[in-house]
């Protein structure tokens, strides 16, 4: 058998903090689960996108430090529309998230925009421009 990719997993300082900015761009992460030290969502196509505290981590790999430096990963939200990546951006910064790079139009041919998620992340929104 051939590995499969099956879990994409961000490792957080605040469980809460990140699950909150996750279901506000729609993910459906369980409720009841903020306090949790690991949490599992289903995505589209078999995925799972896991979170867990640093604590957890450092659980079973005790040489295990947080990183530094510039984000060398990011995750990317397709939008429906031009429209859609001005619209969600502007919810988010309103709600009091970091906006990194405001909606602008890519020579790539989207419309696209970076937030970044409580631990510093990169988020990025796009939608075709056409």
């Amino acid at each position: 058998m051939t590995p499969r990719l099956n879990v994409i997993g961000l490792v957080v300082a605040d469980m809460g903090a990140s699950l909150t900015f996750y279901r506000r761009l729609g993910l459906q992460v369980p409720a009841g689960v903020d306090g949790d030290p690991h949490v599992e969502a289903n995505l589209p196509g078999g995925l799972r996108l896991c979170w867990d505290t640093a604590e957890t981590i450092a659980s079973f790999d005790p040489g295990w430090t947080p990183p530094t430096g510039t984000p060398r990963s990011s995750l990317a939200f397709l939008c429906d529309n031009p429209a859609e990546v001005d619209s969600t951006y502007a919810e988010m910064t309103d709600a009091g998230y970091t906006g990194h790079l405001k909606p602008w139009d890519a020579v790539w041919g989207q419309r696209y925009a970076t937030l970044l998620d409580p631990d510093g992340n990169p988020v990025d929104l796009f939608a075709p421009l056409g």
